[in-house]
Parts: structure tokens; C-alpha cells; sequence
């Protein structure tokens, strides 16, 4: 666990920041796999939560939510229109149907628990300020920080070629995403907030911003 901001800790669950979990102020947002706990135990170590957050409900963002709050003891928050998926484990309308997106829901997605607070445009967690961005799945929210510019993301963006691991920012897979256009939007959404830090599901963080800007030229 390595701090990229005040009160920020990105928490690497897979090689080369293949998957990500962060820690803001006492608040856990995401969870990777269900085989990520020993990990995400083993990084906060003595610290305690508060609760746990997730940026959207995708097997490798909510796979360890289950042990997390109960271990901790804490509850769980998501964004409205993932919550009956966290819930339910009904994952219809969240994932597209296709071979890669089965594979990987068969391998990492995690039992479902209860949602305490379902997450809403303007609420605010651990001093972040709750974005909604739709379109990798129905409820994906962000935080954003205002004050400093450091905007947790999820997996509106992907900072990671998949077939190298090496940085590349780009739109997650189609494969994984149930709504693309919907998902171009959130991300010109976030574009005009000229974020100075942004974090990822997938890959390193990013302080060049021009990356952004020219990845939202060539979309728009």
C-alpha cells in the first residue's frame, strides 16, 4: 500500500496495477476478487474502517466485499443502480454476455451482501464528493476531491494495455461494458472537472492530463 495523495492509498491487488483497490481516509473503496482479501488484509494491517465503498459492482471490484464487511464489521455502500446485482448476485444486466465476460465473472466475482447506502450524485464519502458515470455499468460512481483535483475513477477509464500490462490510457473493453456511449459521456463528464490526479481499477495513476485531453478529442 503506497500513499499518492494526503489520505489516499492505492492498494495493488494484481501484478503491475492490474487491479486496484484505495483506501480513502478510513473508507475501503473496492475489493478485487474474491481471492484478493489476504491481500487487502495484509496491506491495512492495524488500520480500521469506517466502511467500504465500491466504485461498481464487477466481480473484480466487489469479489472480496463480503469478508471485507464482515470481518471489519462494516457496512457497504454502491452506487443505486448496481445495488440489487451486489444484492442478488443477478448480474443481467451488468456485464454483456460473451465469453471473456463469463470467464471472468466465473473466476473472480464474490458472494453477494446487503447494500446499506445506496450511493447518489453529491453524497459524500471520506471527504469525496460521489460522481455518477454510467455506462460500464448501470450504478458506477466516482469521488472526486475538489480541492486538490484527485478524482478515484474505477473503470470509466483504464490506465493498462491488457496485452502488455504496460500504461496506456484508454475506454475499457466493450466486452465489459454494457453501455459504451453511455460510458463516453461519464467520461467527458469527468474531462471537465481538469482532474490533477486520477486514479484507476486498471493500471498506475495519472498526473498528465493531456492524455485525457487528447483521449476526449478523439471521442468526442
Amino acid at each position: 500500500m503506497r500513499e499518492i495523495a494526503r489520505d489516499v492509498y492505492q492498494i495493488s491487488l494484481f501484478p503491475r496495477h492490474g487491479i486496484n483497490a484505495y483506501l480513502i481516509g478510513d473508507v475501503l473503496i473496492d475489493s478485487g476478487s474474491r481471492q484478493s482479501f489476504p491481500k487487502i488484509v495484509k496491506a491495512l494491517k492495524n488500520k480500521k474502517l469506517s466502511a467500504h465503498a465500491l466504485t461498481h459492482a464487477h466481480p473484480d471490484h466487489q469479489g472480496s466485499s463480503k469478508e471485507v464487511c464482515e470481518v471489519y464489521n462494516v457496512p457497504l455502500w454502491c452506487g443505486g443502480k448496481d445495488a440489487e446485482a451486489m444484492e442478488t448476485g443477478d448480474y443481467t444486466d451488468m456485464i454483456p454476455k460473451n465469453n471473456i465476460s463469463s470467464f471472468v465473472d466465473k473466476q473472480f466475482r464474490g458472494p453477494a451482501h446487503p447494500v446499506d447506502k445506496q450511493l447518489q450524485e453529491g453524497d459524500e464519502v471520506a471527504g469525496f464528493t460521489v460522481l455518477d458515470v454510467p455506462g460500464h455499468s448501470p450504478g458506477h460512481v466516482a469521488y472526486w476531491r475538489e480541492k486538490d483535483g484527485v478524482l478515484i475513477l474505477g473503470d470509466v477509464l483504464r490506465n493498462m494495455n491488457y496485452a502488455t500490462t504496460l500504461s496506456k490510457l484508454a475506454e475499457p473493453p466493450k466486452v465489459f461494458t454494457p453501455d459504451p456511449e453511455q460510458n463516453r459521456k461519464s467520461i467527458l463528464k469527468i474531462a471537465e472537472l481538469k482532474p490533477k490526479l486520477i486514479t484507476f481499477g486498471h493500471g498506475a495513476p495519472l498526473t498528465d492530463m493531456d492524455k485525457l485531453y487528447k483521449l476526449v478529442d478523439s471521442i468526442s
